[in-house]
Formats: C-alpha cells, sequence, structure tokens
C-alpha cells in the first residue's frame, strides 16, 4: 500500500447519491409544476371566461416555456447540484405566490392581467424547464443512461398524473387556488431545502439552507393568511360585502349584500340580483307553463338556487318538480342559506321537489321519462363545457323528453348585447324540432334579457292562456305579457348558423359579442 506523501492529507471521499431518492424528488417536482400551470389556466378560466381558450393559451405558453428552459440549461456547465437548489427556490416563491399576485393585478389593473399571467406562466415554465435536464446531469454518473432516462422520465409523468388527479378532486374544492398554489410552492421549497443533504458536492450548503428556510417561512406566512388574502381578492372584484364564499369541486361561489339586497355571482358572473330576479324568473317560467295543456310533471335544469322552482311552485296542478343541478354546493346553499331560503321560499324543502345532483348533458340523454314542461336555466355559453347545453344534439334529447303537448321554456342571453347568440340558439332550438317563439324582459341587473318558449306543437299559439298568471306577481301581467314577445329593429333576427356539438359556433358568437361591446 502507498502511503500519501508527508503533509498531504487524503481526499475526503464524496458521499454516495442516493438517486432512489432524487426520483421522489423528481415526482415531487413535477406534481409542483403542473400544479402552477392548472392553477394559472383555472384562474384565467375563472376571471376571463372561456375555459377551453384561458386552458389552451396557458398550455401553450407553459410547454414552450419548459423547451426554452430545457435548451438554457446547457449553459449552466458548474455547481450543478447547487444551481438545482436555487431553482427550487425561485420556482417555490414564484409558483407560490402566483394565484394570490394574479388575483390582486386582477382586482387592480385588470388591462395588465394577460401581460401578468403569460408573464409568470413563461416565468415558472423556464424554471421547471430546468430541473429535469440537471437531474439528468447530476445522476449520469451514478446511474447508467438507458436506466436513467426511463427512471426520470416516468417518475416525471407520474407527477403530472398525480397533479392531474388531486387537483381537481382535493386542492380545489378544499383548498381553493391561493391556499393551492401556496402549499405547493412550500412543497419545492422544501424539496430545496431537503436537496441540501440529498445532492453531491453541494458546497455553501449552510448559506443554502438559511435562504430554503427563509423561503419556507415566507409561504409559511403567506398561506396562514390565505383567507385573508382570498377575501382581499375577491373584495376588489366586488363592490359589495362578501358573505359567503366557497370554491367547489365545480365553480367559485361567492355572494355579497348591501343592505337587504344581495347578489350570487359564479366563477366572477353574476348569477342574479335579490332587488330583481323576480322579472327574471317570473318571464321565465309563466309564459310557458300559462300556455301547455298539463304542467303535473315539470323539470328544471340548472337553476339550483330555487328561484324558478319558487315560481313553479306557484301552481297547485304542479305535483312533481325534478331539478338537475351539476353543483352540490349551489343546491345546498340555497336550502341551507337563510337569505336564499327567504329569497326561494324555501322551495327546495318542497315535498314536491326531486333535487338530483348530475350533468343535465348526460343525466338528460339516459333519462327515460316524460315531463309536461321543461325550464332550462343554465348559465350563458361562456364556455364549451356550457356551451354543450345549447346545442342540436341537447335540444334533441330535451325534446324527447317531453310529452307530445309539452314544451320548454329557455334562458338565451340578451338579444341586444350578444344578439347572435341569442338568434343563434333559436335558430338551433328550431333545427331541433321545436316551435319557436323568442320574447325578452327588462331586468336592470342584466339589460335586455332574452328567452324563447319552445312547444313540441307547432302550431301553438304562444299567447295561448290555458290559467290565469296566479296571483302575487310582481312583474307579469295580463298586459305586459304580450308585449314580451314583440322585438324591435334593434333586436330583429340576424343571419346565424346552429349551434353543433362539433363545432360550438355559439360559444365564438357570444365571446364576440360581449367583447364588441368593449
Amino acid at each position: 500500500m502507498v502511503e500519501p506523501p508527508p503533509g498531504l492529507a487524503t481526499p475526503e471521499a464524496e458521499p454516495p447519491l442516493r438517486s432512489p431518492l432524487l426520483y421522489a424528488t423528481v415526482l415531487v417536482i413535477a406534481t409542483c409544476g403542473l400544479t402552477y400551470e392548472l392553477v394559472a389556466g383555472t384562474l384565467a378560466s375563472y376571471v376571463l371566461g372561456d375555459s377551453i381558450t384561458q386552458f389552451s393559451t396557458v398550455i401553450g405558453c407553459y410547454l414552450s416555456a419548459l423547451g426554452v428552459g430545457s435548451y438554457l440549461s446547457k449553459f449552466i456547465q458548474r455547481r450543478l447540484s447547487h444551481r438545482f437548489v436555487e431553482i427550487e427556490l425561485a420556482v417555490g416563491l414564484i409558483g407560490g405566490c402566483s394565484a394570490p399576485l394574479l388575483f390582486l393585478v386582477f382586482g387592480n389593473w385588470p388591462g395588465a392581467f394577460r401581460l401578468w399571467l403569460y408573464g409568470l406562466v413563461a416565468l415558472i415554465g423556464i424554471l421547471v424547464g430546468l430541473e429535469i435536464p440537471l437531474i439528468l446531469r447530476i445522476l449520469e454518473k451514478a446511474v447508467k443512461f438507458r436506466d436513467l432516462v426511463a427512471q426520470v422520465l416516468t417518475f416525471d409523468y407520474l407527477g403530472a398524473l398525480v397533479a392531474s388527479l388531486l387537483f381537481p378532486l382535493l386542492f380545489v374544492p378544499h383548498l381553493g387556488l391561493i391556499r393551492t398554489s401556496l402549499l405547493f410552492g412550500l412543497a419545492n421549497a422544501l424539496v430545496g431545502l431537503w436537496s441540501t443533504w440529498l445532492l453531491p458536492a453541494l458546497r455553501d450548503a449552510s448559506f443554502l439552507r438559511v435562504r430554503a428556510v427563509a423561503v419556507i417561512v415566507l409561504l409559511t406566512l403567506a398561506y396562514s393568511q390565505a383567507g385573508r388574502m382570498t377575501t382581499l381578492a375577491e373584495d376588489q372584484l366586488h363592490d359589495d360585502t362578501i358573505v359567503h364564499a366557497q370554491t367547489s369541486r365545480y365553480q367559485r361561489i361567492v355572494m355579497t349584500q348591501a343592505g337587504p339586497r344581495f347578489s350570487l355571482f359564479l366563477n366572477g358572473n353574476l348569477q342574479f340580483a335579490s332587488v330583481d330576479e323576480y322579472r327574471y324568473h317570473e318571464a321565465l317560467v309563466h309564459p310557458l307553463l300559462g300556455n301547455l295543456p298539463r304542467i303535473r310533471r315539470v323539470l328544471v335544469l340548472g337553476g339550483g338556487d330555487g328561484l324558478a322552482v319558487r315560481e313553479i311552485l306557484r301552481y297547485d296542478e304542479v305535483e312533481e318538480i325534478v331539478l338537475v343541478d351539476l353543483d352540490p354546493a349551489i343546491t345546498e346553499l340555497a336550502r341551507q342559506n337563510l337569505l336564499l331560503r327567504r329569497l326561494n321560499e324555501d322551495a327546495l324543502h318542497s315535498p314536491r321537489v326531486t333535487v338530483i345532483n348530475a350533468d343535465a348533458f348526460t343525466w338528460i340523454a339516459e333519462e327515460k321519462s316524460l315531463f309536461d314542461a321543461a325550464i332550462v336555466d343554465f348559465p350563458d355559453p361562456s364556455s364549451f363545457s356550457l356551451g354543450k347545453l345549447y346545442t342540436r344534439r341537447f335540444y334533441r334529447q330535451l325534446e324527447k323528453r317531453l310529452d307530445p303537448a309539452g314544451g320548454a321554456a329557455i334562458q338565451c342571453t340578451s338579444p341586444l348585447f350578444a344578439r347572435r347568440s341569442f338568434w343563434c340558439i333559436q335558430e338551433t332550438l328550431e333545427s331541433a324540432g321545436f316551435g319557436v317563439h323568442p320574447f325578452h324582459a327588462a331586468v336592470p341587473s342584466f339589460g335586455e334579457w332574452g328567452f324563447s318558449l319552445a312547444l313540441k306543437s307547432g302550431e301553438a299559439d304562444p299567447m295561448t292562456r290555458r290559467r290565469p298568471l296566479p296571483d302575487g306577481l310582481r312583474f307579469l301581467d295580463g298586459d305586459t305579457l304580450p308585449s314580451l314577445f314583440v322585438f324591435g329593429p334593434d333586436l330583429a333576427p340576424v343571419p346565424v348558423d346552429v349551434n353543433r356539438l362539433n363545432d360550438q359556433l355559439l360559444v365564438r358568437y357570444y365571446t364576440d359579442d360581449w367583447e364588441s361591446l368593449g
């Protein structure tokens, strides 16, 4: 054995690389990276609408940024472990703060929101794009290249699967967007801290650990104030005081109040204002139910707030009302919230009402029983997930569920502000076999609003009154009702195409109509 020369110390052996733990790190960082992308896409769809467009553009921006990050990784030549930890801390801080920052920007500088949105998505994508190439280079001397690439990419894709499953099922409904982004920011920062012990040849580990702890403390403090941050963000979006806010599996639900009046918002869009909702719901329900020969069984699609059901219950002849609404959080709110219960007159507690929480698009295709009447009260077709409920396919399924003498009343957005959208819905209903009779009413919170009386008997007269208007109405009477079917020149029909499931032209009409208003 050869002894080292006198005075020359034996070099300390480099600690072995614990590659299985690094694979677990890959799983965590992949989950975090995709979660930031999902947070950005969801938040953009909340405040801008049209979820398909928002997710498509966010995903495109993020994936291209991943490519930029991967390319830039080749310029990192030295201290790979050190740079990896720094990147983790940067991703954790920027990604974790992305949701509260975007809410803040939209509330204060809405014109700059898209710039901040895509800027943050691009920056996070570039940083995440640096991670995997650095992991591969750190592991290249410890693992055969063939096994290295297979194993790292396997855990990377598994992380994407974990994020895509847990984000809609667990994190958004139970934590909301702000807490979710902060939680995953913490996960990235903890990976950075853990990596200071895990990675080999890491110099200045003590200083890196101090920085990691500082980021973790900052994100933890932010997480502890997430409730206040959420309230602040939503206060900037609403003029009135928020009295109820929750995130369900499907949407953000907010109720605001000012004095005796209150309003309900879904994903930032006004659903009703208590001060004038009666004009909308009386117009939606009574022209149809007064026209039909029989109204024993009534179907309500959407309308989970119970306000349309309240109007239907005014008819003693109605024996059964089946309400189909996607979100159980809405129907539960209508049953439990005192403000909403007073407004809907405890409609969802009536023994004549059956509530079904299901997607109306699939439910109506599977349902076999017939109804005398249907009230269709969906949100406006601002996205493809809503636009499918205004397609020819959906209306043909609805037509099959109606008695031969039956009919439906459908909310159809504004014939003044979304003129092409309104007449597209009429054209689509007619193509599905209905006799279509459009009408409209003034609802101050919304403006001029449109509806359609869609009767299975094409010869039916919408002015036929088989039963009188019920007592207690505040808007409709015998003189007002006929005027609803009169359209002035600025509301007259315009050329449109039928809304079909494979193209959903209505969503494009709707987006263009409302954006043209500035």
